[in-house]
């Protein structure tokens, strides 16, 4: 049997509907805490895409890919 996993260390992709008011409730919403996922994030990607053996294209054309639609939303603010 596998042992029971808190709902606090669940994520988010395995949190049931019924379950997501109250997962939503025991996440950290200071600045700090925040912060702390932005950081989490960052470091997934990172390990994911940029720092690997055998690199490949992928991480670096997310980036440019993120970078060209943030350039077009600036450029075209009334869009």
């Amino acid at each position: 049997l596998p042992a029971a996993v808190l709902l606090k260390d669940t994520k988010l992709m395995d949190v049931k509907l019924g379950q997501l008011g109250s997962w939503l409730a025991m996440r950290d919403f200071t600045p700090r805490g925040i912060l702390g996922a932005i950081r989490r994030g960052h470091q997934r990607y990172y390990n994911k895409y940029i720092n690997v053996r055998k690199g490949g294209l992928g991480g670096l054309s997310m980036v440019l890919a993120g970078y060209v639609v943030l350039s077009y939303m600036w450029s075209y603010s009334h869009v």
